[in-house]
């Protein structure tokens, strides 16, 4: 029988010590969002001189690293994020970080046949006594990156909840190099973008009216789909299911309310599936050891052909902008990168190929810059070097606060009269007139 405590003593030693295992040229990963590692990280910063075209890979930063703080930080270390938060834009302002495209759910394939690792680090909870460490908010891809890693070294940080899962979720201490027990610092925060608005409200109010009892849940981050959960919460809907990418603070809203059972899923009934999780501590506090919550890897979350197997599938996302053809952009300002594509178009795929399902892409009508000026977020074609995010052939349901359209089955003059319809009413005479230029509008239109 295996001592699991004894391997654990063996393979235990310091942040500084094991990141020794680093190599210039190497390819580095630090897995993803709150699972950075956090003590290792500051011992790999404190090597930077010595070390040269180190390629460190993340996704989702919540905090920034210490590898990137040092004005010369990138004569030594380049940063990939695999999906942009603001601190993996910040990063690659600096000039030594870049975005790499995917659709979320091939994630874990990318790492079995195309990328490869030298050295994997990252934050886990504690071991159990069986040997295992669960990857507690993030199992999205890491059983296959730390699968393809040449070596694992394992961050400590008691606070970490323990998330149960499929496989995929957990690593035992035999299939480790190093065991670091870092300083248990607090787990980063997500917060749900404040106070929904009259805008978010009203987007909100339009969506759930669709939502039937039974329905099973993908929620995106950002203002509006938090509003939508929030509503929800509060709503007399019933036996809520939930399958998502992310897990964010408004299914605990939801699930506290009493709305999720879980009990008409088609699959894993009764459990709320999720690839990784962020929020605040109520979330994570939510989700430690709760056998109501599934953890689970991304091609799994996000396969079109699983989401698609469950009825009544609601899918809520957010964009940046669209123009009158259709196309979604929900990652990028021109050739300002954003975020990422994620899983929204897995997901907007998946919930049209329910029965019963239904894809919402919901934003206000209007942005405002930071001159002051006010734009359309409906717009005659997206700017030059936007992101389609959505094709125009997959988009289903459009949502602002001044109305819903389904697109599915429209040609493109119906297209463009449905989405300019529910455009902020000053900017309708011109976007019709740019429908004209563009062919795209008929003289019977509006009549």
């Amino acid at each position: 029988m295996t001592d699991y405590k004894a391997l654990y003593q063996q393979k235990r030693t310091t942040a500084q010590e094991a990141v020794k295992l680093v190599k210039s040229g190497d390819w580095v990963d630090y897995s993803w969002c709150v699972n950075h590692p956090v003590a290792l990280d500051r011992a790999l910063a404190a090597r930077k001189d010595e070390l040269f075209d180190v390629k460190v890979r993340g996704g989702v930063t919540m905090w920034m690293p210490e590898i990137a703080k040092a004005d010369d930080a990138g004569e030594h270390f380049t940063w990939n994020s695999w999906h942009c938060s603001g601190i993996d834009r910040k990063i690659i302002s600096k000039g030594m970080g870049f975005f790499a495209p995917m659709r979320y759910s091939e994630l874990p394939r990318f790492y079995r046949e195309n990328v490869s690792v030298d050295v994997a680090m990252l934050q886990v909870t504690p071991m159990d006594d069986h040997g295992n460490f669960s990857f507690a908010l993030s199992a999205s891809h890491l059983a296959d990156m730390l699968d393809k890693a040449k070596h694992i070294i394992l961050e400590v940080n008691r606070n970490m909840p323990w998330g149960f899962g499929l496989s995929g979720s957990e690593i035992n201490i035999r299939d480790v190099d190093f065991v670091v027990e870092g300083d248990d610092p607090a787990i980063a925060e997500l917060g749900g973008g404040g106070e929904p608005s009259a805008v978010d409200k009203a987007v909100a109010e339009l969506i759930v009216k669709e939502i039937p009892n039974g329905a099973c849940l993908q929620l995106g981050i950002g203002g509006m789909p938090n509003a939508v959960g929030s509503l929800i919460a509060q709503s007399d809907l019933k036996d809520l299911g939930v399958h998502t990418e992310m897990y964010v603070d408004a299914f605990v809203d939801i699930a506290q309310a009493g709305k999720i059972t879980g009990r008409h899923k088609n699959l894993d009934k009764g459990r709320q599936v999720y690839a990784f999780a962020a929020g605040s501590k109520k979330l994570y506090d939510y989700i430690d050891r709760n056998p109501d919550v599934m953890a689970a890897p991304v091609d799994y979350t996000n396969a079109v052909g699983v989401i698609a197997q469950l009825d009544n599938f609601i899918s809520i996302n957010n964009a940046i902008d669209m123009d009158l053809f259709g196309q979604v952009n929900a990652e990028s300002a021109g050739v300002k990168h954003i975020s990422g594509t994620g899983g929204q178009l897995d997901f907007v795929m998946g919930a049209y190929l329910s029965r019963g399902g239904k894809s919402f892409i919901c934003m206000s009508s209007t942005v405002t810059g930071k001159d002051g000026s006010v734009k359309s977020r409906i717009v005659p074609t997206l700017t030059p070097g936007s992101i389609v995010t959505d094709p125009r052939s997959c988009t289903q349901h459009i949502v602002t606060e001044y109305g819903m359209v389904n697109l599915k089955g429209l040609s493109t003059w119906e297209r463009a009269e449905k989405l300019i319809s529910i455009a902020h009413p000053d900017f309708r005479d011109g976007l019709i007139a740019d429908a004209e230029k563009l062919g795209i509008w008929r003289r019977s239109n509006l009549r």
